[in-house]
């Protein structure tokens, strides 16, 4: 779990040895943040009129009734916005800065050498893919965490447990999105085959997910650190998709015995073909005895 700590360091650390490439990965954290930030102002200022549209039946009621509605839906209003705003921040970050976020991944692969050939994709089915997919992620949490919104007002429970499980299902749904673009140019473009490689590390990944989850959520920290967990999202991809060399010597083998058997060394049984003219070192007379 340390090790995934630290991943989130060294993405820090590679994002901040090249400035220009920081600054470029800080822009659409900052885009998101002010526009939710906008968006959440004007629903304040509105609050009052869209709570009295809401409740068009609660004109009869006493007036201390009414307004203790419209009070706890105003709340309950903002909140839920707020609520959107977390689970969404992520999915409309990367879909705004995926061209930034690209080059942040190709840098770290490169400086970290042994970089993958990157897979062709048309762009418009890289665009669609990574929306439907951004989409299907965002509403996956939304479903998950309204529940445990709800639950947090619980007793006791409320203040504990929820707190930690929203926490690590918030950082594995980070995590599902931040390893995309570095699974993606290894040719793993479906959510399964990011799903299936986290889950056989667990540990590793939540280490790193987790406090990258809990830092996004501060206000405007993002735009420092999504930067490095762009980064360290590479670095864990790395991680969990190591190279397979065996494999690699596999296919050496194995283009070797082609041409051995092209040049005719080899018959194609795989057997040697036994040097003419018998063994080094022996006499004809030792052959024939």
């Amino acid at each position: 779990m340390f090790s995934g700590v630290g991943m989130l360091f060294r993405g820090f650390g590679m994002v901040v040895r090249r400035p220009k490439l920081f600054l470029m990965g800080a822009i659409p954290p900052l885009i998101t943040s002010v526009l939710f930030l906008i968006a959440l102002i004007t629903l304040l200022m509105n609050i009052d009129d869209l709570v009295t549209w809401m409740t068009p039946f609660a004109q009869g009621w006493a007036e201390g009734w009414a307004t203790t509605l419209r009070i706890a839906l105003g709340i309950t209003v903002v909140a839920g916005v707020v609520l959107v705003m977390v689970v969404a921040f992520t999915g409309v970050t990367l879909a705004l800065g995926f061209p930034l976020y690209d080059k942040i991944a190709e840098e770290v692969e490169d400086e970290l050498g042994d970089a993958p050939p990157e897979v062709e994709e048309p762009l418009a089915g890289m665009v669609a893919r990574a929306g439907r997919q951004s989409l299907t992620l965002i509403l996956i949490a939304a479903v998950v965490t309204v529940p445990l919104f709800a639950a947090g007002f619980i007793p006791v429970i409320g203040q504990t447990l929820i707190p930690v499980v929203s926490a690590v299902f918030g950082g594995w749904m980070l995590g599902m999105e931040l390893v995309g673009t570095a699974f993606d140019r290894r040719g793993l473009r479906r959510l399964r085959d990011r799903r299936r490689a986290m889950g056989q590390r667990r540990a590793l990944v939540l280490g790193f997910a987790v406090p990258s989850y809990l830092l996004l959520a501060i206000p405007f920290v993002a735009v420092v650190v999504f930067p490095a967990a762009t980064a360290g999202g590479t670095i864990l991809t790395r991680e969990l998709l190591p190279a397979a060399p065996s494999r690699d010597l596999g296919r050496v083998r194995a283009t070797s015995a082609s041409r051995a058997v092209s040049a005719g060394v080899m018959p194609a049984s795989g057997h040697p073909r036994p040097l003419r003219g018998g063994c080094p070192g022996r006499s004809q007379s030792d052959g024939r005895a």
